[in-house]
């Protein structure tokens, strides 16, 4: 039976049901649920409210029409990888920054700046969904406790009150690939907890001299005044060299609880965000790779991360029932967060605004891939040696050697 002749029969019941006895509507709902299959308690409600309520079958909707065109997407898709796949809330804050340098590139027209301008986040998730699949993330440590000084450290957990610039954290993240033997490469990351700007440098090894350089050099090449170092409970933190160099240049030291890292959140993610996805899990152990790597570090990287990459802070957390609401800041860049302080010195703030005015973000987001194509081919293919009694160098995993298996000689 068609959804028409069912109206028709509501038609024709409903008239007489209404009028009808208690028992004549027994009767006339028996043969109506026989004639239509519907449920007696609906067939009830259908003939009380008559044929207003059973309607027609509803005419399949036209699909929207498209709001923003193909070259619009196209763009947007440009920008996307360029500025190394934010998510959608940090993208649309880029787009605004970033459209200057596209219009040098790329004749825009204003219909197609109106349409990238008016994106949400939303529109711009919906958009990019079918091409999310060629981002991977994955992950790898290697922290071993220090055991010295722990008792002079100052436990801190209360880092999201910081409202200054000056108050970093530190982390030390291993280019060790799938071996944590012999000597290599590890990047110390340092972030700055109010206005997020970030550091990196690249060390051989986790000496306490040499980190405690890379932290002196990050210090000097900051925007504004080092007042405190909070770092996790690793040992190339936690000894005498840098609990003196703190003392001597009157630093806050401070650590976090061990096995807490949500304690050392800021770094954590800058962690990802600065130098797993720039060079991700490959060993590096050779003076080239060093040089290769403080170069990107310290000019493409330093300029890209800080004066065009928007990040949103939290601000609040607040538990309704069993869900807890996070409440963001709007993306802004570490250089605007910076420009806001009021503890900066103008000619320093004049200073940033000049140099990211000379800078092309596109031109950067190029030679940054042309170093790391250089940095890639400097990655260590052979076995530590310490690791290679009994066991040989895979990509992935370390497995069983053969009885009959030479190890190869190293070439780096």
């Amino acid at each position: 039976m068609t959804p028409e002749n069912r109206l028709d029969l509501v038609r024709i019941y409903a008239g007489r049901y209404t009028s009808a006895t208690r028992k004549e509507k027994s009767k006339l709902l028996d043969s109506f649920c026989e004639l239509t299959g519907h449920n007696r308690k609906y067939a009830i409600g259908l003939l009380r409210a008559g044929p207003k309520k059973a309607k027609a079958k509803k005419r399949a909707l036209r699909p929207a029409a498209r709001k923003y065109g193909t070259k619009a997407t196209e763009y947007l898709l440009l920008i996307w990888r360029h500025a190394d796949f934010p998510w959608s809330i940090r993208l649309k804050a880029i787009l605004t920054l970033w459209l200057p340098w596209l219009e040098t590139r790329h004749a825009l027209s204003e219909g197609v700046r109106a349409e990238l301008l008016s994106m949400s986040a939303r529109t711009i998730d919906r958009i990019l969904q079918p091409y999310r699949k060629e981002i991977k993330r994955r992950r790898y440590g290697r922290t071993k406790p220090g055991t010295l000084l722990k008792h002079h450290i100052e436990i801190k957990t209360d880092s999201w009150d910081i409202q200054e610039p000056g108050f970093v954290e530190i982390d030390c993240v291993a280019h060790c690939g799938n071996s944590g033997d012999g000597e290599f490469i590890n990047s110390v990351n340092m972030t700055d907890i109010h206005t997020e700007w970030t550091e990196t440098r690249a060390v051989i090894g986790k000496g306490q001299e040499r980190v405690c350089n890379a932290v002196d050099e990050m210090r000097m090449a900051l925007p504004f005044v080092l007042k405190g170092i909070d770092s996790d409970n690793g040992g190339e933190f936690i000894n005498h060299h840098m609990f003196k160099y703190c003392k001597g240049h009157g630093l806050h030291f401070t650590r976090g609880r061990p096995y807490k890292k949500n304690d050392n959140a800021h770094i954590e993610q800058k962690n990802w965000t600065h130098v797993r996805r720039v060079l991700g899990w490959a060993r590096f152990e050779s003076q080239e790779a060093l040089d290769a790597i403080n170069d990107l570090y310290r000019n493409e990287v330093r300029c890209w991360m800080n004066f065009f990459q928007p990040s949103v802070k939290l601000l609040k957390k607040e538990r309704i029932g069993s869900r807890v609401v996070r409440k963001y800041s709007p993306a802004q860049t570490p250089l605007d967060r910076v420009l806001a302080c009021e503890s900066v010195s103008e000619e320093v703030k004049a200073s940033l605004r000049a140099h990211r005015a000379t800078l092309d973000p596109f031109k950067l987001s190029e030679v940054i891939e042309e170093k790391l194509e250089v940095i890639r081919s400097l990655i260590c293919t052979t076995m530590p040696k310490s690791a290679r009694k009994g066991q040989r160098w895979h990509t992935n995993v370390l497995y069983p050697a053969p009885e009959s298996y030479t190890p190869p000689t190293p070439s780096c």
